[in-house]
């Protein structure tokens, strides 16, 4: 049994073993429940190397946790703890001490245990299956790279799982098919910042981890690229948790990510110490936000997805550039807040190209229809590139045959190119303008309407219910514009 194999065997062993507790009701659960003590393990290890090689370096090296906390004391097999005694010493002790460490200096690893932990809630019940979960996990050795790298993967398979089983947790999850498209086409370099204002999981940022990685030849750039590249917010505690130990894993020794709701911050109070070179994301959409947040923003409006866009374009540096995923809501609707802030992306901005995704992408979380805005400030915008991915296969998008990589084969080849093509056409920026910022792609196919696939009824319910909710949204932004 090769490394990955035994890894994944022992990784859908500890979630068999958590899902019989009595205090996990899902997939969410005994996912948090795993990467906190997975986090301990990974982070023993890594104490284990720092100590061999101050060792080797003639130096003496003082641990970073005390005795009694370090994860070869307490889970010791002959004297640790089990039971009742296990859980409430992990609930009492354990929890507490980790969530209030603090780091003597910049990326100490502490900052990164005590952000964790001060999240953290032990949701097992029983202090038997914790032990046995405890057991199991000593088996994988973080020290070792290969096991690392694939428990790297398979970490990020129980993520997506968590997120196709539906629910609140699918909206901290985007398909990495779609992740790795959009961050080739932006193609970051070491040395600039990238950011992700609603990160969830942190799958933009390790998809860029893994696209530079590579690229970081020297000791220097690796630091650069481990310590001062990657940035992120996100204000629910679960996936904010769930991202730390994702990145982690990726070998993100510091990731500076912040647990806060990015819209709370006025943005006309950002300047250029908070701006970023890339900006990718996949903010939350269908949301409502309250007035107290809504005058953060030059256009105030209820739509969570507005909010975020104008905080994108104000925190991007001069030259910087981004990528941004919208429900097709955004790009149609041409009330005065949308209008006024596509406008603003149009004239600040260089808003060049609109990629059409098909339905379905965010199946079983959501089945509207979404587009990526790609724009940059390098310039105003002079015309807009639309591109439609089709599902030349034929099959239509369900839950357990979702997009792929081979879906942006073609846009890949053709982006910088801008072409016109069956996919594709270039638009002036002064037909956009006259058609009230309209961005949708299927507004300017010069081939006419796209062809439409039938799909299931329920997928046509959740479009239904969410176009519904942004009708009820616009006719509150209506009725706060008559009162103003």
């Amino acid at each position: 049994m090769n490394s990955k194999s035994k890894l994944s065997n022992i990784i859908n062993q500890c979630c068999d073993i958590l899902r019989t507790d009595d205090g996990i009701t899902g997939a969410w659960q005994y996912t948090e429940a795993l990467s906190w003590i997975l986090y301990l393990k990974f982070f023993d290890d890594k104490e284990a190397e720092r100590k061999a090689q101050a060792e080797l370096n003639g130096d003496e090296y003082h641990p970073l946790l005390k005795k009694e906390f370090q994860w070869s004391v307490w889970t010791d097999t002959k004297k640790g703890k089990t039971g009742k005694e296990l859980t409430k010493w992990v609930n009492d002790e354990l929890i507490p001490y980790m969530g209030s460490l603090k780091g003597t200096k910049e990326g100490d690893p502490r900052e990164i245990i005590s952000a964790i932990f001060k999240n953290v809630q032990n949701r097992v019940n029983s202090g038997f299956l914790l032990r046995d979960v405890i057991e199991k996990v000593n088996e994988i050795l973080f020290d070792v790279g290969e096991e690392a790298f694939s428990l790297s993967h398979i970490y990020e398979d129980l993520l997506r799982n968590m997120g196709e089983g539906g629910g609140n947790a699918g909206e901290y999850y985007t398909p990495r098919p779609l992740i790795k498209a959009m961050v080739q086409l932006i193609d970051p370099k070491i040395g600039e910042t990238i950011y992700d204002p609603a990160c969830g999981t942190c799958g933009f940022l390790i998809q860029a981890h893994l696209y530079l990685e590579p690229k970081a030849k020297t000791a220097e750039s690796r630091k650069i690229l481990n310590n001062k590249t990657f940035y992120g917010k996100e204000k629910t505690p679960l996936p904010y948790v769930l991202g730390l130990m994702n990145m982690t894993l990726h070998g993100v020794d510091y990731p500076r990510i912040a647990k806060e709701n990015t819209l709370q911050t006025d943005i006309r109070q950002i300047d250029d110490r908070d701006k970023f070179n890339i900006i990718l994301a996949n903010p939350p959409f269908g949301g409502k936000e309250q007035e107290l947040i809504q005058k953060n923003f030059p256009v105030e409006a209820t739509a969570t997805e507005l909010l975020f866009l104008q905080h994108i374009e104000k925190s991007l540096k001069t030259d910087g550039r981004a990528a941004v995923v919208v429900p097709e809501g955004v790009l149609f609707q041409t009330n005065t807040a949308y209008q006024a802030v596509k406008k603003r992306l149009l004239s600040e901005c260089n808003l060049h190209t609109v990629v059409s995704l098909p339905a379905g992408v965010f199946l079983p979380y959501s089945a509207v229809k979404t587009s990526i805005l790609f724009f940059d400030k390098t310039k105003t915008t002079k015309d807009v590139w639309f591109y439609e991915v089709h599902l030349d296969d034929g099959k239509r998008l369900t839950k357990k045959s979702g997009i792929t990589e081979n879906h942006f084969v073609d846009l890949l080849k053709t982006y910088k190119k801008r072409a016109n093509t069956e996919k594709s056409w270039l638009v002036p920026v002064d037909r956009v303008f006259e058609s009230g910022c309209n961005l949708s792609a299927g507004h300017y196919n010069p081939h006419g309407p796209e062809e439409v696939e039938l799909r299931e009824p329920e997928e046509y319910a959740q479009e239904i219910k969410v176009l519904l909710t942004q009708a009820l949204r616009s006719v509150d932004d209506l009725l706060s514009e008559l009162k103003s």
